[in-house]
Protein backbone atom coordinates (compact mmCIF):
# COMPACT_ATOMS: atom_id res chain seq x y z
CA UNK A 1 0.00 0.00 0.00
CA UNK A 2 2.50 2.41 1.12
CA UNK A 3 4.96 1.79 -2.54
CA UNK A 4 1.71 1.97 -4.17
CA UNK A 5 0.98 5.73 -2.46
CA UNK A 6 4.33 6.20 -2.60
CA UNK A 7 5.06 5.71 -6.61
CA UNK A 8 1.55 8.39 -7.08
CA UNK A 9 2.97 11.18 -4.80
CA UNK A 10 6.92 10.58 -5.71
CA UNK A 11 7.21 13.63 -8.27
CA UNK A 12 5.04 15.88 -5.22
CA UNK A 13 7.40 14.56 -1.97
CA UNK A 14 10.78 15.43 -4.23
CA UNK A 15 9.97 19.36 -4.54
CA UNK A 16 9.86 19.30 -0.85
CA UNK A 17 12.76 21.07 1.03
CA UNK A 18 15.75 19.45 2.05
CA UNK A 19 16.28 18.95 5.79
CA UNK A 20 20.08 19.13 7.02
CA UNK A 21 20.76 15.93 9.36
CA UNK A 22 23.38 16.42 11.95
CA UNK A 23 26.86 15.89 10.64
CA UNK A 24 28.53 12.71 11.14
CA UNK A 25 32.06 11.43 11.25
CA UNK A 26 31.63 9.49 8.44
CA UNK A 27 34.36 10.23 5.69
CA UNK A 28 31.86 8.53 2.55
CA UNK A 29 30.58 10.76 0.00
CA UNK A 30 28.04 12.49 0.01
CA UNK A 31 26.65 12.44 -3.63
CA UNK A 32 27.53 10.32 -6.39
CA UNK A 33 30.25 10.58 -9.20
CA UNK A 34 29.29 12.98 -12.04
CA UNK A 35 27.93 11.31 -15.49
CA UNK A 36 29.91 11.78 -18.73
CA UNK A 37 28.62 13.37 -21.71
CA UNK A 38 27.15 10.01 -23.33
CA UNK A 39 25.63 9.11 -20.34
CA UNK A 40 23.79 12.25 -20.03
CA UNK A 41 22.88 12.16 -23.54
CA UNK A 42 21.40 8.20 -22.88
CA UNK A 43 19.57 9.14 -20.19
CA UNK A 44 17.37 12.10 -21.69
CA UNK A 45 16.70 9.90 -25.01
CA UNK A 46 15.42 7.26 -22.51
CA UNK A 47 13.52 9.48 -20.56
CA UNK A 48 12.76 11.73 -23.46
CA UNK A 49 10.93 8.12 -24.88
CA UNK A 50 9.63 7.05 -21.25
CA UNK A 51 7.64 10.51 -20.78
CA UNK A 52 5.95 9.80 -24.06
CA UNK A 53 4.17 6.30 -23.14
CA UNK A 54 3.54 7.66 -19.56
CA UNK A 55 1.74 10.67 -21.50
CA UNK A 56 0.00 8.32 -23.82
CA UNK A 57 -0.82 6.03 -21.07
CA UNK A 58 -2.41 8.96 -19.26
CA UNK A 59 -4.39 10.16 -21.87
CA UNK A 60 -5.73 6.33 -23.18
CA UNK A 61 -6.77 5.95 -19.15
CA UNK A 62 -8.54 9.18 -19.42
CA UNK A 63 -10.91 8.20 -22.51
CA UNK A 64 -11.74 5.77 -20.05
CA UNK A 65 -9.53 2.60 -21.38
CA UNK A 66 -8.95 -0.51 -19.10
CA UNK A 67 -5.21 -0.92 -17.40
CA UNK A 68 -5.78 -4.48 -18.81
CA UNK A 69 -6.31 -3.37 -22.36
CA UNK A 70 -3.82 -0.58 -22.49
CA UNK A 71 -1.19 -2.67 -21.67
CA UNK A 72 -1.66 -5.22 -24.13
CA UNK A 73 -1.97 -2.44 -26.96
CA UNK A 74 1.29 -1.13 -25.63
CA UNK A 75 3.25 -4.06 -25.10
CA UNK A 76 3.92 -2.38 -21.21
CA UNK A 77 3.79 -4.55 -18.15
CA UNK A 78 0.64 -4.46 -16.13
CA UNK A 79 2.38 -2.94 -13.70
CA UNK A 80 4.08 -0.10 -15.23
CA UNK A 81 0.88 0.76 -16.95
CA UNK A 82 -1.24 1.23 -13.18
CA UNK A 83 1.93 3.18 -11.61
CA UNK A 84 1.56 5.28 -14.55
CA UNK A 85 -2.49 5.77 -14.37
CA UNK A 86 -2.00 6.80 -11.03
CA UNK A 87 0.74 8.74 -11.36
CA UNK A 88 0.79 12.66 -10.34
CA UNK A 89 2.77 13.93 -12.51
CA UNK A 90 5.84 11.81 -14.38
CA UNK A 91 7.85 9.57 -12.23
CA UNK A 92 11.15 10.34 -12.62
CA UNK A 93 14.10 7.74 -12.04
CA UNK A 94 15.07 7.36 -7.94
CA UNK A 95 18.52 8.03 -7.64
CA UNK A 96 20.36 5.32 -6.24
CA UNK A 97 21.71 5.24 -2.95
CA UNK A 98 25.61 5.47 -2.80
CA UNK A 99 27.28 2.34 -1.33
CA UNK A 100 30.58 2.21 0.21
CA UNK A 101 33.91 3.23 -2.27
CA UNK A 102 37.38 2.36 -2.36
CA UNK A 103 37.91 5.93 -2.72
CA UNK A 104 36.74 6.37 0.75
CA UNK A 105 39.59 5.96 2.98
CA UNK A 106 41.36 8.90 0.75
CA UNK A 107 38.66 11.53 0.92
CA UNK A 108 40.61 13.64 3.77
CA UNK A 109 44.02 13.74 1.36
CA UNK A 110 41.94 14.32 -1.83
CA UNK A 111 39.95 17.68 0.21
CA UNK A 112 43.54 18.47 2.00
CA UNK A 113 44.90 18.54 -1.60
CA UNK A 114 42.19 19.94 -3.47
CA UNK A 115 41.92 22.87 -0.43
CA UNK A 116 45.80 23.72 -1.29
CA UNK A 117 44.55 24.20 -4.84
CA UNK A 118 46.16 21.23 -6.71
CA UNK A 119 43.54 19.80 -8.93
CA UNK A 120 45.76 17.78 -11.40
CA UNK A 121 43.61 14.39 -11.31
CA UNK A 122 46.51 12.47 -12.65
CA UNK A 123 48.90 13.34 -10.57
CA UNK A 124 46.34 13.01 -7.72
CA UNK A 125 45.62 9.62 -8.50
CA UNK A 126 49.73 8.63 -8.46
CA UNK A 127 49.49 10.03 -4.95
CA UNK A 128 47.04 7.83 -3.98
CA UNK A 129 48.09 4.96 -6.03
CA UNK A 130 51.62 5.15 -3.61
CA UNK A 131 49.23 5.52 -0.37
CA UNK A 132 47.91 2.31 -0.85
CA UNK A 133 44.93 3.12 -3.60
CA UNK A 134 43.86 0.11 -5.69
CA UNK A 135 40.89 1.85 -8.32
CA UNK A 136 41.67 3.67 -11.50
CA UNK A 137 42.19 7.16 -12.63
CA UNK A 138 38.71 7.63 -13.77
CA UNK A 139 37.32 7.50 -9.91
CA UNK A 140 39.87 10.42 -9.42
CA UNK A 141 38.91 11.98 -12.39
CA UNK A 142 35.28 12.14 -11.94
CA UNK A 143 35.29 12.98 -8.34
CA UNK A 144 37.56 15.99 -9.47
CA UNK A 145 35.42 16.97 -12.36
CA UNK A 146 32.89 18.56 -10.34
CA UNK A 147 34.91 20.52 -7.92
CA UNK A 148 37.13 22.01 -10.22
CA UNK A 149 37.88 26.07 -10.34
CA UNK A 150 38.58 26.08 -13.96
CA UNK A 151 38.24 23.81 -16.91
CA UNK A 152 41.18 21.51 -17.51
CA UNK A 153 43.63 21.93 -19.86
CA UNK A 154 42.91 18.72 -22.04
CA UNK A 155 39.26 20.08 -21.97
CA UNK A 156 37.61 20.27 -25.31
CA UNK A 157 36.69 24.30 -25.60
CA UNK A 158 32.87 22.97 -26.18
CA UNK A 159 32.53 21.60 -23.04
CA UNK A 160 33.94 24.72 -21.13
CA UNK A 161 30.27 25.72 -20.07
CA UNK A 162 28.29 22.96 -17.84
CA UNK A 163 25.28 21.18 -19.22
CA UNK A 164 21.58 21.56 -16.77
CA UNK A 165 21.46 19.86 -14.16
CA UNK A 166 18.62 18.62 -12.09
CA UNK A 167 18.66 20.56 -8.39
CA UNK A 168 19.92 18.71 -5.65
CA UNK A 169 17.04 18.85 -3.75
CA UNK A 170 15.24 16.70 -6.38
CA UNK A 171 18.10 13.93 -7.17
CA UNK A 172 18.34 13.26 -3.70
CA UNK A 173 14.96 11.54 -2.33
CA UNK A 174 14.93 7.53 -2.54
CA UNK A 175 12.54 5.62 -4.67
CA UNK A 176 8.92 4.48 -3.56
CA UNK A 177 10.05 1.16 -2.54
CA UNK A 178 12.84 2.46 -0.80
CA UNK A 179 10.68 4.92 1.08
CA UNK A 180 7.86 2.44 1.90
CA UNK A 181 10.79 0.61 3.36
CA UNK A 182 11.97 3.11 5.74
CA UNK A 183 8.49 4.06 6.79
CA UNK A 184 7.53 0.42 7.64
CA UNK A 185 10.92 0.38 10.11
CA UNK A 186 10.96 1.06 13.48
CA UNK A 187 11.92 4.43 14.11
CA UNK A 188 14.99 2.90 16.80
CA UNK A 189 16.71 1.47 13.45
CA UNK A 190 16.98 4.51 11.89
CA UNK A 191 20.39 6.26 10.89
CA UNK A 192 20.47 10.25 11.03
CA UNK A 193 20.00 10.40 7.27
CA UNK A 194 17.28 7.99 7.78
CA UNK A 195 15.68 9.93 9.93
CA UNK A 196 16.16 13.63 7.89
CA UNK A 197 14.77 11.48 5.10
CA UNK A 198 11.35 11.03 6.45
CA UNK A 199 11.54 14.35 8.14
CA UNK A 200 11.37 15.92 4.81
CA UNK A 201 9.23 13.61 3.25
CA UNK A 202 6.62 14.39 6.34
CA UNK A 203 6.59 18.02 5.33
CA UNK A 204 4.01 17.26 3.23
CA UNK A 205 0.51 16.92 5.49
CA UNK A 206 -0.84 14.22 3.01
CA UNK A 207 2.65 12.10 3.42
CA UNK A 208 2.50 12.87 7.24
CA UNK A 209 -0.82 10.97 7.65
CA UNK A 210 0.23 8.22 5.60
CA UNK A 211 3.41 7.70 7.94
CA UNK A 212 1.57 8.13 10.91
CA UNK A 213 -0.74 5.42 9.75
CA UNK A 214 1.82 2.76 8.64
CA UNK A 215 4.01 3.61 11.68
CA UNK A 216 1.17 2.85 14.27
CA UNK A 217 -0.16 -0.09 12.21
CA UNK A 218 3.42 -1.72 12.02
CA UNK A 219 3.46 -0.98 15.93
CA UNK A 220 0.24 -2.78 16.84
CA UNK A 221 1.90 -5.90 14.37
CA UNK A 222 5.02 -6.18 16.49
CA UNK A 223 3.12 -5.52 19.74
CA UNK A 224 0.56 -8.44 18.83
CA UNK A 225 3.64 -11.19 17.72
CA UNK A 226 5.39 -10.55 20.94
CA UNK A 227 2.64 -10.56 23.32
CA UNK A 228 -0.27 -13.40 22.38
CA UNK A 229 -1.08 -14.74 26.08
CA UNK A 230 -3.97 -12.89 27.71
CA UNK A 231 -7.88 -12.51 26.50
CA UNK A 232 -7.43 -9.03 27.62
CA UNK A 233 -4.24 -8.31 25.63
CA UNK A 234 -6.33 -10.29 22.61
CA UNK A 235 -9.32 -7.59 23.23
CA UNK A 236 -6.96 -4.54 23.08
CA UNK A 237 -5.43 -5.90 20.19
CA UNK A 238 -8.77 -5.96 18.76
CA UNK A 239 -10.24 -2.93 19.19
CA UNK A 240 -6.92 -1.24 18.49
CA UNK A 241 -7.57 -3.06 14.94
CA UNK A 242 -10.95 -1.68 14.97
CA UNK A 243 -10.10 2.03 15.76
CA UNK A 244 -7.09 1.82 13.20
CA UNK A 245 -9.24 0.56 10.46
CA UNK A 246 -11.93 3.50 11.17
CA UNK A 247 -9.71 6.19 11.38
CA UNK A 248 -7.94 4.96 8.15
CA UNK A 249 -11.17 4.42 6.14
CA UNK A 250 -12.15 8.14 6.95
CA UNK A 251 -8.74 9.37 6.09
CA UNK A 252 -9.52 10.59 2.81
CA UNK A 253 -6.14 9.06 0.77
CA UNK A 254 -7.31 6.05 -1.29
CA UNK A 255 -4.90 3.78 -1.32
CA UNK A 256 -5.18 3.61 2.50
CA UNK A 257 -9.02 3.17 2.45
CA UNK A 258 -8.65 0.48 0.07
CA UNK A 259 -6.23 -1.18 1.84
CA UNK A 260 -8.07 -1.32 5.19
CA UNK A 261 -11.33 -2.10 3.27
CA UNK A 262 -9.55 -5.45 2.50
CA UNK A 263 -8.28 -5.89 5.98
CA UNK A 264 -12.18 -5.40 6.88
CA UNK A 265 -13.38 -8.10 4.35
CA UNK A 266 -10.95 -10.45 6.06
CA UNK A 267 -11.95 -9.16 8.84
CA UNK A 268 -11.73 -12.85 10.85
CA UNK A 269 -8.26 -14.15 9.38
CA UNK A 270 -7.30 -11.13 10.27
CA UNK A 271 -8.39 -10.88 13.76
CA UNK A 272 -7.04 -14.54 14.06
CA UNK A 273 -3.54 -13.18 13.24
CA UNK A 274 -2.83 -10.90 15.78
CA UNK A 275 -5.02 -13.38 18.62
CA UNK A 276 -3.88 -16.57 17.76
CA UNK A 277 -0.16 -18.27 18.18
CA UNK A 278 -0.48 -20.40 15.42
CA UNK A 279 1.32 -19.74 12.05
CA UNK A 280 0.98 -20.33 8.63
CA UNK A 281 4.40 -19.71 7.76
CA UNK A 282 5.96 -24.04 7.78
CA UNK A 283 3.22 -24.46 4.97
CA UNK A 284 3.94 -21.37 2.70
CA UNK A 285 7.43 -22.22 3.85
CA UNK A 286 7.46 -26.14 2.26
CA UNK A 287 5.01 -24.64 -0.64
CA UNK A 288 7.96 -21.87 -1.92
CA UNK A 289 10.65 -24.75 -1.72
CA UNK A 290 8.02 -27.47 -4.28
CA UNK A 291 8.00 -24.73 -6.70
CA UNK A 292 11.58 -23.28 -6.50
CA UNK A 293 12.32 -27.15 -7.14
CA UNK A 294 9.44 -27.48 -9.98
CA UNK A 295 10.31 -24.49 -11.85
CA UNK A 296 14.40 -24.99 -11.67
CA UNK A 297 13.63 -28.41 -13.76
CA UNK A 298 11.11 -27.58 -15.92
CA UNK A 299 11.93 -29.35 -19.03
CA UNK A 300 15.41 -30.45 -18.00
CA UNK A 301 14.36 -34.04 -16.14
CA UNK A 302 11.59 -36.43 -15.61
CA UNK A 303 9.06 -36.61 -12.93
CA UNK A 304 11.24 -39.52 -11.31
CA UNK A 305 14.01 -36.91 -10.84
CA UNK A 306 11.84 -34.22 -9.87
CA UNK A 307 10.15 -36.80 -7.06
CA UNK A 308 13.75 -37.93 -5.58
CA UNK A 309 14.73 -34.77 -5.56
CA UNK A 310 12.05 -33.09 -3.77
CA UNK A 311 11.51 -36.32 -1.44
CA UNK A 312 15.68 -36.01 -0.73
CA UNK A 313 15.48 -32.11 0.10
CA UNK A 314 12.76 -32.77 2.81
Amino acid sequence: MLERWLAGAHARLRRLPLIERSPGTSGRRTRAYPRTRAEQAASTDSRARWQALYEEVRQRHARGEKLLAISHTMGLARGTVRRFAQAESFPERAVRQLGPSILDPYLSHLNARLAAGYENATALWRELRDLGFAGSPKQVYRWMAERRTAPAKTTARKWHSPGPTRSAAEASLPSPKQLAWLLVRPATALDATEAAVLARVRQCPEAATVADLAERFCILIRQCCRERQSRNKEQTSIKALTTWIAEAQSSGIQAIETFAAGLEQDGAAVRAALTQPWSSGQAEGQITRLKLLKRSMYGRASFDLLRRRVLLAA
